[in-house]
């Protein structure tokens, strides 16, 4: 809904209409942070609780700095290999065993450590993808190619089979419009729009503040647990998420060639 939304008001505003290739390159983008990112999420967070699962994606901007390692076959700096060490350490504290405890459930963990991968991903390759240079008509592709793609999956997974608006709550449907607004027209335009016009490492840095806002959130609105260990493992990965920023986008450690330079809004 947010998707056609945009869609109408960046044609509405002028926009010329998309091509083939901005509806190729709007899919492979949608499909990894919308489908293997947030619905990944989604589907994890029935296992996890949503602190925690905020946690686990707060690494989000080390798989970026690891991804860029493996595209451009550079070696990082020290600063960067320890906030990466430091951000492992952080995961294994949380989803490790406690005291003879069962720990977190390892498959919901695992499937947020992915669709942290698959968001970062997504991101780096919109950087250089043939979407339209107007940041709210890219941005609306995304999300329709995305929730077209999240929507197959759903009919295949069986997912729609039994569904009916008339089941769904009134709480469902005022957070359903929450994230319509908020978390899309807003929030994801927003993003879609960083990543145009500065660079990466810069953008990552909302995952400082992610992770302590929902472990907040989750403790004082769903009576979710905050242990020693949940704010233990949450310093150590921001710590590790700021050595990886610093080093990453300050000092450029892959080389004197900078990694992604900032600029205006794309240009293809």
């Amino acid at each position: 809904l947010a998707g056609m939304i945009l869609f109408v008001w960046a044609r509405g505003r002028g926009d010329p209409a998309p091509t083939a290739q901005h509806w190729r390159a709007a899919a492979v983008v949608g499909a990894f942070l919308l489908l293997g990112g947030n619905a990944s999420v989604a589907w994890a967070e029935q296992r996890v609780p949503s602190g925690l699962a905020a946690l686990l994606i707060g690494v989000m901007p080390i798989w970026m700095v690891g991804l860029e390692w493996l595209r451009r076959g550079s070696r990082p700096s020290k600063q960067v290999v320890a906030g990466l060490f430091l951000g492992a350490v952080g995961v294994g504290l949380l989803v490790l065993p406690q005291g003879g405890g069962n720990g977190m459930d390892l498959v919901g963990a695992a499937v947020l450590i992915l669709a942290a991968a698959s968001w970062a991903w997504g991101s780096v390759v919109s950087k250089s993808a043939p979407l339209p240079k107007s940041p709210f008509l890219a941005t609306s592709l995304e999300m329709i190619a995305g929730g077209v793609l999240c929507l197959m999956v759903a009919a295949l997974s069986g997912e729609l089979q039994g569904f009916s608006v008339a089941d769904v709550s009134s709480r469902a449907a005022l957070a359903w419009l929450y994230l319509v607004v908020f978390g899309s027209l807003v929030a994801f335009t927003a993003y879609i729009w960083l990543l145009g016009v500065t660079s990466i490492a810069k953008v990552g840095t909302y995952a400082y503040v992610n992770p302590i806002v929902a472990v907040l959130l989750g403790w004082a609105v769903l009576g979710e647990p905050v242990t020693w260990r949940t704010i233990v493992a949450a310093a150590v990965i921001l710590l590790g998420v700021a050595l990886v920023n610093v080093g990453w986008g300050l000092t450029n450690p892959f080389g004197r060639r900078p990694l992604l330079k900032p600029g205006g809004p794309r240009d293809y």
